[in-house]
């Protein structure tokens, strides 16, 4: 195989490539060359190599050219395997407190007139009565020993030692009532001393879990029972 170098080189419908410098690789039968050199036909051979750039096969072999701009991106390709869990992370700061829920009701206890709301709530004893109100109620009024047993299981039963029940003197100091203005004239569960008006500030009552009753301050806060008329509910 023989290599021509030339500088404009043409392709075989005679047009001009381009302009730099090219090395022009021509293909011909080495074999034939050969014998074509032995016999000394030296004018032939020329004339040959001048032919082969017709009709023998060519390869152009020119100058690196200059970087092409960047194309454009292709489609992306699939999604790769899950990589390994991180470690966790630094706890982050504290959101703001959410609202205030409802309170909490420990359940439902009925006798034959009456049904008695526990409310796990800690409340003073005007708000606890006011809560009862809105729905229909009042603060537990134990007016028989039966109601007094049964509210005194549910203190009891809901690992309470007490809560404000619906007696008080507010209207008139040593003279106890039913917060629904009736009188307390057959029955009462006093705890033995009691009421003592202690500090001179006990106006309201509280039973505590053995069923008896004290008189206590007004404002602290702490459980209470509501009492509802069983027809009403």
């Amino acid at each position: 195989m023989s290599v021509l170098s030339l500088l404009t080189p043409q392709t075989s419908y005679g047009q001009h490539l381009a302009e730099e410098s090219c090395t022009v690789q021509i293909l011909e039968n080495q074999e034939r060359k050969d014998k074509k050199e032995h016999r000394g036909d030296q004018e032939e051979l020329a004339l040959l190599e001048r032919l082969a750039i017709q009709r023998r096969p060519i390869v152009y072999i020119c100058q690196t050219g200059l970087k092409g701009q960047k194309g454009i991106m292709g489609r992306y390709g699939k999604v790769g395997p899950s990589g390994m869990k991180g470690v966790k992370g630094d706890m982050g700061d504290l959101g703001p407190a959410g609202p205030n829920g409802e309170p909490a009701v420990a359940g439902i206890k009925e006798t034959d007139s009456k049904v008695y709301l526990l409310v796990k709530e800690e409340k003073r004893y005007s708000d606890a009565e006011l809560y009862c109100q809105t729905r229909g109620g009042h603060l537990a009024m134990p007016k028989d020993e039966g109601a007094n047993s049964a509210i005194a299981g549910y203190i009891t039963e809901a690992g309470l030692n007490r809560v404000y029940i619906g007696i008080h003197d507010l209207d008139r100091e040593g003279v106890f009532t039913y917060v629904d203005l009736s009188a307390m004239t057959t029955f009462s569960k006093w705890r033995k001393g009691e009421p003592n008006n202690a500090y001179d500030d006990e106006d309201c009552a509280e039973m505590v879990a053995s069923g008896e009753w004290t008189d206590v301050a007004c404002h602290p806060t702490m459980y209470f029972v509501c009492e509802f008329e069983k027809d009403s509910v």
